[in-house]
């Protein structure tokens, strides 16, 4: 088979509902054959965990939305809409390089900090306790991902930024329709009128928490200083619209892939239901397992030599945590699900300067939705064999998970 036949097939085996539905033996594949695998469109992927971590930390492979911008704008079919949208944002942490990341991460990172997560724990619980205890009352049966997953996550961050219940509804509306434009129908105008709304709506929060300060994010984020420097209004806003835009899809995917995983190993779910400790050890495993995040994109600023090929400046390359994750030269049996697995590295939050800032969150939200679901009920149980998955290349995450218990 040409070089050329095989790299459609692949392409084409990506674009099927099969892979979708399980991406792995594809990734072997990538890993075995071609580590560096260039799409039709031109874009490289890094499948093995080696580069995959290396790439995560090489600087040259940038994040900067401006260059991002420029590399979809000029990827065949990649993405005008997508890089009309990230000039429509303004900068944001997650989307800069040094030296304006190191200063907003900074910053951020002291009004998100590790401690100021766990002091939110009584409230996700508390939130959690609501949702089952509605999901109780409905019947002996429910869906993880709509009665759990999804309302917790949208919620915990809606709380966390400080927005009133009267208008979580709207927000979370928001929310949703800003992670599916495809399936709601939307243009980019439309989807560029409710960033507009959004953005209006968080610079109006944010004027009366300057006026009357609460523990809130918004809040904590007027008042961070770092040797006399703030934030700007832009970006404290920008930092409040990517938290909310941006994070509750993959905890959400990380809180169904859980169940489900674990429903399907009851060897596994067994050892922790005996050993409750283990809670966090299993978080670390789905995220390893079935990662919530398969992929993260970046733009080559400078060449780079990698995967025994070579990335030239200007090109997109697709980081493919996922396959990394399941790379036997990293995990010993990576097929196989162990929720008492050490040295488990996986790069599911990235590596690095990149190193996903709401990781801490993420992780409470999990074990404090995963724990209290298996106290509540320990004999929980799938619905049905067969599950869908949601078909995006860059997330991976279910449809729905129908469970009695």
């Amino acid at each position: 088979m040409s070089d050329s036949t095989e790299t459609d097939a692949i392409a084409q085996a990506m674009a099927s509902p099969a892979f979708s539905q399980d991406p792995y033996p594809l990734y072997a594949k990538l890993r075995e054959e071609q580590p560096l695998y260039r799409s039709p469109q031109g874009i490289a992927h890094l499948s093995r965990y080696a580069d995959v971590d290396a790439a995560l930390r090489d600087l040259r492979l940038s994040n900067d939305r401006d260059r991002l911008a420029r590399s979809l704008a000029g990827g065949q079919g990649v993405g005008e809409t997508l890089s009309r949208l990230m000039r429509k944002l303004g900068r944001v942490m997650t989307n800069t390089d040094p030296p304006d990341h190191a200063r907003l991460r900074k910053l951020v990172n002291k009004a998100f900090s590790a401690g100021r997560v766990r002091d939110f724990r009584p409230a996700i619980q508390a939130i959690a306790d609501e949702l089952l205890d509605a999901a109780q009352a409905a019947g002996p049966s429910f869906d993880v991902v709509s009665a759990l997953a999804y309302p917790l996550t949208t919620t915990v961050l809606c709380e966390l930024v400080g927005l009133p219940r009267s208008v979580q509804a709207q927000a979370i509306e928001w929310i949703y329709l800003l992670e599916n434009p495809t399936s709601a129908g939307l243009s980019v105008e439309q989807i560029e009128g409710i960033i507009d709304q959004l953005y209006d709506y968080l610079r109006s929060l944010a004027a009366q928490r300057r006026a009357k300060p609460t523990g809130d994010f918004i809040s904590a984020l007027l008042n961070v200083e770092e040797g006399g420097d703030r934030l700007s209004e832009d970006e404290l806003l920008n930092a409040c619209f990517v938290l909310l835009a941006s994070g509750y899809e993959s905890t959400m995917n990380l809180i169904g892939n859980a169940v489900l995983t674990l429903l399907r190993h009851p060897d596994q779910l067994a050892l922790l239901q005996a050993k409750p400790e283990l809670l966090p050890k299993a978080i670390e495993e789905v995220l390893r397992y079935e990662s919530p995040s398969l992929l993260v994109i970046r733009s080559v600023a400078e060449p780079v030599e990698i995967a025994g090929g070579r990335l030239e400046e200007g090109e997109l390359v697709y980081l493919l945590l996922g396959s990394a994750n399941r790379d036997s030269a990293r995990f010993p049996d990576p097929d196989r699900f162990d929720i008492a697995r050490s040295d488990n590295k996986h790069v599911s939050f990235g590596a690095g300067i990149h190193f996903c800032l709401g990781a801490p969150l993420a992780r409470l939200e999990a074990e404090v939705a995963l724990g209290t679901l298996l106290r509540r009920f320990p004999r929980l149980h799938l619905e049905t064999d067969t599950v869908e998955w949601r078909t995006n290349r860059a997330l991976r995450g279910l449809t729905s998970l129908p469970v009695a218990y």
